[in-house]
């Protein structure tokens, strides 16, 4: 399986970050996901899912910093079109991003429960995006955990592909 996602010069266009215009951000978070394009996704899966994670926050927050997962996304899709995460177009379940935990305590929903835009505060961060191909459905709703999405994976994963998609501070 393969994955893509376009960037400006080697990294993720302004509009999918902190530097996004201010109608495409809500409560100073950048809310619109960037395209990402899928291919040979392996023949017997059923559904995928997606995490966008950012480790180059364990030494900033302790912690590799969630910023999008989602789930339930039909096998044939061979493009997550922009701005999905807040107008679906293709259909999946979506989990809460890190700003939901206790650290931050966001409770809105828009913003909580949908992609949160890189804000790297230090250098250039490479975020992890992982599409896995799934051999069935998730038993999940929308505003799973990131631990609640990898419990119902095991065991079910047929293939993963990732691709670092660079943001700049």
């Amino acid at each position: 399986m393969d994955i893509q996602v376009p960037l400006t010069k080697g990294l993720l266009a302004d509009k999918y970050s902190k530097y996004a215009a201010k109608n495409d951000m809500l409560d100073g978070k950048p809310i619109v996901s960037f395209p990402i394009q899928i291919s040979n996704v392996p023949k017997g899966a059923q559904s995928l899912a997606l995490t966008l994670l950012d480790w180059d926050a364990v030494p900033v927050s302790g912690f590799p910093w969630i910023h999008w997962i989602a789930a339930n996304i039909a096998p044939d899709v061979t493009e997550i079109p922009e701005n999905n995460s807040q107008q679906l177009r293709v259909p999946m379940i979506q989990g809460r991003n890190s700003t939901a935990g206790g650290l931050i305590g966001n409770t809105n929903q828009t913003t909580a429960w949908h992609y949160n835009g890189p804000n790297p505060p230090d250098k250039v961060h490479n975020y992890h995006l992982s599409v896995f191909a799934l051999d069935t459905q998730l038993p999940l709703k929308d505003g799973f955990w990131l631990n609640e999405l990898q419990d119902a994976m095991r065991g079910h994963i047929l293939e993963t592909a990732e691709f670092i998609v660079p943001s700049k501070p």
